[in-house]
C-alpha cells in the first residue's frame, strides 16, 4: 500500500468508489420506481387501491436492507482471513448475478427474494473496501478514506440514481436493473486491474471477528444507526409519491428530486470525512441534529416546490454527513474485530433502512398521508440522538471507573474522573 503512486491510488480508490455508486444504483433506485413496480408485480392490489400497492412494494426496499443485516456480520466474521481483493471480486460477482435475477424473476415473491440476496455482500463491500481505502490513505486519514468508499454511494444518487430512474420510466423497471447489473460488472473490471493485493490477516478469527459482539458499545452504535437513519429512510423510501401526491408534481419530475437529494449526500459525505477525522463525538452530534432539522423542514414545506428541493438537499447532506463518523466510532469501539467492525456499520444503517421504509408503509397505508413519514423520521432521529447520549454515558462511566481501579506510580490510587474529550 504503501509503494503506491499517486495516481495508482487514485484509480485504485476510484475503483472501490464504482462500486459504491453500482451499490447505491441497486439500493436507492428502487425509490423512484416503486409506484412503476406496484403497477406491474402487484396490480390487482394496485388498481384497487394505489397506495397500498405502493406500500406493499416497498417490502422490496426492506427486503434488500435486510440482506444487508444478515450478510454484513456474516460475510465479514467467515472471510476475515481472506485477501481483501480477491473476496471484493467474489462479491462483486455476487451482486452481478443477483441484480440480473431481480430483473428477470417474473413474480413480486421472487422478486423479493432477489433483493434480499442482492444485499447480502452490500455491507460486506463497503467494510472491506473501507479499510483497504483507509490504509491506502494512510494514518490519521482514516475518515477521508472511508468518506472516499461512501462518495461512490452519494454520486450514485446525483447521476446513477435519477439516470436509471428515468430510464426504467421509460423503458422499464426490469431494464433499470439490467443497467446496474452492467454497472457492477464495470466494477469488477475495475478493481482487478487497479486494486493492490493486500496480504491476508493471518491472526484473523472468525472467533476474534465475533467477539466484537460482546462489546456493549457495539451494540449502542449500531442502535444509533438504525433508529436514526430510519428517520431518513422513511421519507426517502417514498419520495416519489410524496413529490407527486405532495408537492404536485408529474411523475418526470422525480428525478431531478434524486439529483438534489444526491448532490446534498456528496456535499455531506465530502464534510462528514473531514469532520470525523477531527472529532467523531462532535459530527455524529452534529449529524443528528441537522437531521432533524432538514426533516422538520421537509414535513412542513414539502407543499411547495422550493420546500421540496431544499428539504431533499439538506436531508441527502445530512444523511451522509453521519456514516464516516459512525464507522469510525464502531472500529474504535470493536478493537481487534476490525473487518466486522466495519462492515456492521452498513447492517445498522439498513436495520434503519428497513424499519423507515416498513413503519413508512404502515403509516401510509394507514392512511395519514405521505407527509405523515417525516413526522415517523423526527421521531425515530431524536431516538437517535438519545441513543448517543446514552453510548458517550457509558463510555464515561467506564473510563471513570478504569482511571480509579488503576493506582498511579507516584500517588497512587487515581480518586479524580479522567476527562472525556
Amino acid at each position: 500500500m504503501s509503494q503506491l503512486t499517486p495516481a495508482r491510488r487514485t484509480a485504485a480508490l476510484i475503483s472501490l468508489a464504482l462500486g459504491g455508486f453500482a451499490i447505491g444504483s441497486t439500493e436507492f433506485v428502487a425509490m423512484g420506481l416503486l409506484p412503476n413496480i406496484a403497477q406491474a408485480l402487484l396490480p390487482q392490489q394496485y388498481g384497487v387501491d394505489p397506495d397500498a400497492g405502493i406500500a406493499h412494494a416497498g417490502w422490496l426496499v426492506s427486503a434488500y436492507a435486510l440482506g444487508v443485516v444478515v450478510g454484513a456480520p456474516t460475510i465479514a466474521a467467515m472471510s476475515a482471513k481472506f485477501p481483501r481483493k480477491g473476496l471484493i471480486l467474489v462479491l462483486l460477482v455476487g451482486f452481478v448475478l443477483a441484480t440480473i435475477a431481480s430483473a428477470l424473476l417474473p413474480s413480486f415473491g421472487l422478486v423479493l427474494v432477489a433483493r434480499f440476496v442482492a444485499g447480502l455482500p452490500h455491507g460486506a463491500y463497503f467494510g472491506i473496501a473501507s479499510i483497504v481505502a483507509g490504509d491506502m490513505m494512510g494514518p490519521g486519514k482514516r475518515g477521508k478514506g472511508i468518506a472516499m468508499v461512501l462518495l461512490g454511494l452519494s454520486v450514485a444518487n446525483v447521476v446513477g440514481v435519477p439516470a436509471i430512474t428515468w430510464v426504467g420510466q421509460l423503458a422499464g423497471w426490469r431494464i433499470a436493473y439490467g443497467v446496474v447489473a452492467a454497472l457492477f460488472a464495470l466494477t469488477f473490471l475495475a478493481v482487478a486491474a487497479f486494486v493492490p493485493k493486500s496480504a491476508r490477516d493471518e491472526h484473523a478469527t472468525i472467533g476474534r471477528e465475533l467477539r466484537a459482539f460482546r462489546v456493549p458499545q457495539v451494540w449502542i452504535v449500531m442502535g444509533l444507526g438504525a433508529v436514526g437513519f430510519g428517520g431518513f429512510f422513511a421519507v426517502y423510501s417514498y419520495i416519489s409519491p410524496l413529490v407527486q401526491h405532495v408537492t404536485g408534481m408529474p411523475e418526470s419530475f422525480v428525478p431531478i428530486v434524486l439529483v438534489v437529494v444526491g448532490i446534498g449526500m456528496v456535499v455531506g459525505g465530502v464534510l462528514g470525512g473531514h469532520l470525523a477525522d477531527h472529532s467523531v463525538k462532535r459530527t455524529i452530534y452534529f449529524g443528528m441534529f441537522s437531521l432533524i432539522g432538514a426533516l422538520l423542514l421537509t414535513v412542513l414545506t414539502a407543499q411547495w416546490l422550493w420546500g421540496m428541493l431544499l428539504g431533499a438537499f439538506l436531508l441527502g447532506a445530512t444523511s451522509s454527513a453521519i456514516p464516516p463518523a459512525v464507522q469510525s466510532r464502531l472500529m474504535d469501539v470493536a478493537g481487534d474485530a476490525r473487518t466486522i467492525a466495519a462492515a456492521l456499520n452498513h447492517s445498522a444503517f439498513n436495520i434503519g433502512n428497513s424499519l423507515g421504509a416498513a413503519l413508512g408503509g404502515a403509516v401510509i397505508a394507514a392512511g395519514f398521508g405521505f407527509v405523515a413519514p417525516g413526522w415517523l423520521g423526527i421521531v425515530l432521529a431524536l431516538l437517535g440522538v438519545l441513543v448517543t447520549m446514552f453510548s458517550y454515558s457509558v463510555e464515561r462511566r467506564t473510563t471513570r471507573r478504569a482511571a480509579l481501579r488503576s493506582p498511579s506510580p507516584s500517588t497512587g490510587p487515581i480518586t479524580a474522573p479522567v476527562p472525556i474529550h
